[in-house]
């Protein structure tokens, strides 16, 4: 009957990871936002598996992740130069 607020607070859960890795990639945390991309991953499978997530949100999240991969495939520190030189 309020299947509704069970997707509000599966919503909430994933919008608070998204905006996580979001906020450390715009801040150059390569590290933290490597680790939050782990954990909507993680997150996004837990609940695809336990049947919370709807067809619409399995298509928008799984959106959102492929997209923070490809955005991150090369995202290490190797790339930083090193500012005493």
């Amino acid at each position: 009957m309020f299947n509704f607020l069970k997707a509000a607070a599966v919503n909430k859960q994933l919008d608070a990871i998204v905006q996580r890795i979001e906020m450390n990639v715009s801040n150059n945390y390569k590290d933290a936002a490597q680790l939050n991309l782990k954990e909507l991953e993680d997150e996004l499978k837990k609940l695809e598996d336990a049947g919370s997530l709807n067809s619409k949100q399995k298509e928008y999240y799984s959106g959102k992740l492929s997209s923070f991969k490809e955005r991150m495939k090369n995202f290490t520190h190797k790339d930083q130069k090193p500012t005493w030189v």
